[in-house]
């Protein structure tokens, strides 16, 4: 249960071992977001601290780029398998975590990842069940991308008169992975494993709101094998990401999170000519035409809005329903909108567990309360709930909220990413009216559409302004497809083979097998 957990050990993971600060900057509460509760006081990391993990990670990497990409791989696969490990009730009991809830496991449980998801619980706020997945994620990133490190290759031409040329994918060097709150594991393991893939090393700066997972993915890596300081942690907020990424001894940095912080990210990447990959916000379009599958489109309107307390990039926030089924699907939505179990994310029956801090909880509630202003209708939820177990009264818990088609496409609600548990939905009359509205964005994440009309999906979704389009589902991310966004939503790609273009530089070498002439 929730309120049971303690840090005691260093969160900073430098060459091989959790390791204390050096000089830091402030010390940081970090907060189980279901009760409120400080679970310990962490160190942002100074220039020192960054300066050492970079040092580590450069000395380790020169070690890994010289294995084949087929030893890499196996690596990377043997962590995977480490992350899956079984064991049986007696040795899972002597595990060192400190989680009561954990000790009446049944026999043959996955120790490492539920170990690993109960963290993760404790530093998200997020139910048991979708970090489980997260972790489950984390593992298919390592198992793939240790299949695809023996595959990287460039390409042979022939040229005239015998003479020939080829291209080789060779690493960039140290990658800075800065990840965002929402998914600390998932997003670890995404930034980790193709980047390790293609022969560089890693300093990972995990959210300053959850810090946890990372460290504990640094020593399944130390487990597996990997050269000491090839994947390091350094934590802290903006300070420790300044630093981090404006160091000169950085190649890449692979970043997740606002708008706002990606912006300055590439800015600071740009002095240097650096390069760089970013996961930003969202304003994703979802749209159920009235001849789609009326049970999959109200369960994918769902899944579209209500994982992690709705705190997702991706979310397909804006729900357009065609006239013809409007009332139908919101009726239909609000009744299992309302029925969503808040609760202590431990248990397994939580569907929605507390938003990340009060200081997020209110931003969120700040937009509801402007829409309400505005003219918007409030069709279910959007008020602060106060949780009948008395541990979780230090949490933020948001009821989910359906605000109606009053909502109209110029509102702030409308415009703006909420990253919070509200669902906008509107009602539409053509398809070229509903792609135009769709359209109407800064953002281009992801888009969605219901319809059974084979050529009308296919059109739509090459109409969309996003790096993703969904038919008749939602927020599925397959590993072998890629994910990133289209405008303001980022720059490159995570998974699928392509991400290793954003992690390797091309070099090409030219053979002459001729006499040279020439001119002079």
């Amino acid at each position: 249960s929730s309120g049971n957990y303690e840090v005691t050990t260093p969160l900073n993971f430098i060459n091989g071992a959790r390791v204390d600060s050096i000089d830091p900057v402030e010390l940081i509460d970090v907060i189980e977001p279901a009760t409120g509760k400080v679970i310990c006081q962490m160190p942002e990391s100074g220039t020192s601290d960054v300066n050492e993990a970079i040092k580590s990670s450069r000395q380790a990497q020169v070690a890994w780029a010289d294995l084949s990409g087929f030893e890499r791989g196996k690596l990377l696969s043997k962590s995977a398998l480490l992350l899956k490990q079984v064991v049986d009730n007696e040795n899972h009991n002597k595990r060192s975590i400190k989680n009561p809830a954990c000790h009446a496991l049944p026999v043959e449980i996955k120790q490492k990842q539920e170990e690993i998801a109960r963290i993760e619980v404790y530093d998200t706020g997020k139910p048991i069940q979708e970090a489980r997945m997260d972790v489950q994620t984390a593992i298919d990133a390592l198992e793939y991308y240790g299949g695809i490190a023996s595959t990287i290759c460039g390409q042979h031409f022939n040229l005239s008169n015998g003479s020939f040329g080829y291209t080789r994918r060779e690493p960039l060097g140290v990658v800075a992975a800065i990840g965002a709150w929402n998914y600390p594991i998932q997003i670890a393991a995404w930034k980790a494993a193709p980047a390790l893939a293609g022969g560089n090393s890693v300093v990972c700066k995990p959210s300053q709101f959850t810090p946890l997972s990372a460290v504990s993915l640094a020593e399944v890596f130390t487990e597996a094998g990997f050269p000491l300081g090839l994947f390091n942690v350094v934590q802290g907020g903006a300070v420790t990401g300044n630093t981090l990424t404006g160091h000169k001894g950085v190649a890449k940095v692979t970043f997740t999170g606002s708008v706002e912080t990606g912006s300055k990210v590439m800015g600071s990447c740009a002095r240097d000519i650096r390069h760089v990959t970013l996961e930003l916000g969202g304003k994703s379009p979802l749209i159920l035409f009235n001849d789609c599958d009326i049970t999959n489109a109200i369960n994918g309107a769902l899944n579209a809005n209500f994982f992690s307390q709705g705190q997702v990039c991706s979310n397909g926030t804006r729900v357009f329903i065609h006239k013809d089924i409007y009332e139908e699907v919101v009726g239909n939505l609000v009744q299992r909108t309302q029925a969503i179990k808040h609760g202590d994310p431990h248990h397994e029956q939580t569907k929605m567990g507390a938003m990340i801090n009060p200081q997020h909880a209110d931003k969120v509630m700040g937009f509801i309360e402007r829409a309400r202003q505005e003219g918007a209708e409030i069709l279910c939820g959007g008020e602060l709930v106060k949780m009948e177990d008395p541990v979780l009264h230090g949490g933020s818990y948001i009821s989910p909220c359906i605000i109606s088609e009053y909502c109209f496409d110029e509102m702030e609600i409308s415009r703006e990413e909420t990253f919070g548990p509200v669902m906008n939905v509107y009602s539409f009359q053509s398809e070229e009216e509903v792609v135009r509205r769709a359209n109407h964005s800064k953002y281009g994440l992801a888009s969605g559409v219901f319809t059974n009309d084979l050529k009308r999906a296919h059109r739509v979704a090459a109409k969309m302004e996003a790096g993703s389009c969904y038919v008749n589902n939602y927020n599925i991310f397959p590993m072998e497809m890629p994910f990133g966004g289209f405008k303001q939503s980022g720059l490159g790609r995570e998974n699928g083979t392509v991400t290793m273009d954003y992690f390797t530089q091309l070099k090409t070498v030219y053979f002459e097998m001729n006499d040279v002439d020439s001119p002079f």
